[in-house]
Parts: structure tokens; sequence; C-alpha cells
């Protein structure tokens, strides 16, 4: 049995990384995922954590600093937001094409412009197809648990992907919560030891890495790596099945609540989980057949796994916490793919919501609900879009 600590998101990752043994951290600091960092060193200076801590110069030198130390094993750790995760855009690649088993967390902020330091998912979205895993935690407790599972996962030698946790800036970064931080007996039991298998740095045999390839093997290394992507949603499982075990706690890449005999249900990631998941319940003591469908993990995307969730749903509502400009949003795009693939023709709804740290709140919810529940009897297709919660023309700005 662990320890219950007050832990906001932020600090909730730091004892996950103290946690997981990680050996060397390197950070540059942005709002909202600064206080992540802090709290490391803090760890370090006060001797509760054994661990070299790099100050750079950038986000861009800081996962630099990370591949380097990652290639000559040693377990590492970053975190970023916004347009730091933007600097770090050239580099996200060379990680995972390098197969490096990075663990970084992303504090999720809007990208500019204009200017925002409040949450949506523009900033990890940009990083969708840069071949690390994703995973999405909704509370803080979600957060220290996903930073343990994603060394285990990103570290098998079936995986070699490099992770991104992510949080909902300020929502979950500074949201405080009592967490059950694992002690060091109990995580080893979870954590075991670090055993690099993807060695690439030597400094008896010097060599270059991440050299100019040519187009004759650019298409067999791409497709190493989805290999290794697609590897890792088994490795998820197993992991996830691994820390119940040990903690208690169950997990999954997709996560449903009362969807078995719903006729409408959201799906979503990140903290408005919790939201849509309250209204769910409120509703259902209404007689309503709603339900949720929560992704944890959207690299992997969990297709089969949804596929098989929606069977039998008549309407779906997915809401994005990203602007779609010029066509729906990702997560909309990843679920209707799925119910294509499975036959599945329910009435589809693309809502966008909780942009530049708006609040979803509980009628937000409701009015996603009965939206669609709406355009279906009505047979309206989604064509565009639902941008959910405008401010009424002539209103003033919040």
């Amino acid at each position: 049995m662990g320890t219950i600590k007050a832990l906001d998101g932020n600090a909730a990752i730091a004892y996950g990384v103290m946690r997981s043994k990680v050996q060397l951290v390197a950070a540059y600091p942005i709002t909202p995922q600064t206080p992540i960092v802090e709290t490391i060193s803090s760890l370090i200076d006060t001797k509760q954590y054994d661990a070299t801590y790099i100050n750079v110069e950038s986000e861009h030198s800081a996962l630099s600093a990370v591949i380097g130390a990652a290639s000559t094993g040693v377990r590492t750790f970053t975190a970023s937001a916004s347009h730091g995760l933007a600097l770090m855009h050239e580099v996200t690649g060379v990680t995972s094409a390098s197969r490096l088993p990075v663990v970084m967390a992303v504090v999720s902020r809007a990208i500019p412009g204009p200017m925002c330091l409040w949450c949506d998912h523009s900033d990890i979205m940009t990083q969708r197809d840069q071949g690390w895993i994703q995973l999405f935690a909704k509370s803080p407790q979600e957060a220290l648990d996903f930073i343990m599972i994603a060394y285990r996962t990103s570290e098998d030698e079936r995986s070699l992907t490099p992770t991104m946790v992510d949080i909902d800036g300020f929502f979950c970064s500074h949201l405080t919560e009592p967490v059950d931080v694992p002690d060091p007996e109990e995580a080893e039991r979870f954590i075991g030891t670090f055993q690099p298998v993807n060695l690439h740095l030597d400094t008896d045999y010097p060599y270059a890495m991440d050299n100019l390839t040519s187009p004759a093997i650019f298409t067999e290394l791409k497709h190493s790596q989805a290999q290794g992507m697609e590897a890792s949603a088994a490795v998820l499982d197993e992991r996830f099945a691994e820390f119940a075990q040990v903690f208690g706690r169950s997990y999954g890449r997709v996560m449903c609540d009362t969807t078995q005999d719903a006729d409408t249900v959201i799906v979503c990631m990140g903290s408005m989980a919790g939201t849509v998941q309250h209204v769910v319940r409120e509703l259902r003591a209404q007689g309503k057949k709603v339900g949720i469908v929560r992704v944890v993990a959207f690299r992997p995307f969990p297709k089969e796994e949804m596929a098989n969730a929606l069977k039998g749903i008549k309407n779906v509502a997915v809401i994005d916490r990203v602007s779609a400009m010029g066509s729906f949003g990702p997560l909309f795009e990843e679920v209707l793919a799925c119910m294509k693939m499975s036959g599945n023709n329910a009435n589809t709804y693309n809502f966008v919501a909780g942009l530049g740290g708006r609040d979803i709140w509980e009628k937000t919810v409701e009015d996603v609900f009965a939206k669609a529940e709406e355009l279906s009897a009505q047979g309206v297709p989604c064509c565009n879009p639902i941008w959910i919660d405008l401010k009424e023309e002539g209103a003033e700005n919040a």
C-alpha cells in the first residue's frame, strides 16, 4: 500500500518519474508544465530522489539531450507544452525513428495564435503522426500511473516506441486530489530493473545518428517504426493488466461506462471524461439511455476495441478539444474510420468544445447529447463539425 498525498497533476507526474527510477531529466520551463520539473528538481535537491537534472536553453535542446542520454542506455524524461512542444517537433521524429524508449509529459495548452495559456489539444495533435504512443490521463492519479506504465511499454523490445503522457493544462495539471503514491518497494514490483535493449552510442565506437537516408531504405525504416507502434497495443494491454494486479487500479486503451444498452454515447479524451461520466450517470437516473466511450490511448488508436464499443449504438457524438480547420476533428476521423471498418452506420456527429481553456460544463455535455439526438431524429447527417457553446453574436468576450 502506498502513501496518500494531496497532489496536483503536475506533482503526480513528478512522483511517477521518481518512482519509475528515471536517471536523467532535461526540460525547459513553459506554463503550465513548469511545476513538473520544479517538483522533480526539488525532490532531487532534498535528497529524496537520486537523478541527474540538466538545465538547457530550449525545448529543442531538452529533447536533444534526452535523445543522447537514451542512446547510451539511460532512462530519461522530459516535459513540455504548446509552442515548446512545437519547437521540439523536429526532434520528436528523431526520437521515434531511433526507436528510443523516451517518456515525455505533455501538459496540453493551445497552440498560438492568438496567444493563450489555457488548454486544448492543438499542441499534442500536431505530434499524432510523429511515431509516439499517446496516453491521455483524466486525473492526477492517472497521470502518475500512466508515467509508470509508459516506461514499461516503451522499453519493451516489441515496442521500442517513445510515449507522450498527456494531461489537460490547469484542468488536471493544477487540480489537487488525493493521490496514492506507491512506496519504493511497491513501485519496484512493477517497474523492476531497466535493461536497455537498443543502444546506439558507445564512446569507444562513435558514429553519427539520424544520417541522411536514401529512398532505397526510407520506406522500410518507417515500416519498421509502424510495426513497433502496432506491437505496442498488445504491450499496453499487458502492462495495464500487470498494473492492476500490483496496484488494483484497472485501465484499458478504451474505457466504457453504461454503453451496453445505450442509444447515444459520447466519445472523448482527457479531463472532460470526468464531467461526461457525471452527466451520463445523472441522465441515466432520469431513464435516458446514454453512455461514454473514453479513449485512453490515442496512439496506437484502438481500432477493434472502438468498433466493438460502438456496436449497437444508434447515435455517436465525438467531442474534439481542438479546432477543426477545413475538415473534421482528429478524434472524430479515427472513430468514424473504425465504425466504417466494422460496417457500423450509426449516426455520428463531430462536436468542437473546450478550446483555449473554455470549460466543458455539465450543460455543455447535456447539449451535446440533446443535439446529437435531435439531428439523428431529423435524419440530418454530419457534414461539418458542430461548434458547441459559441457565444451569441454581440456578446461580450469572457
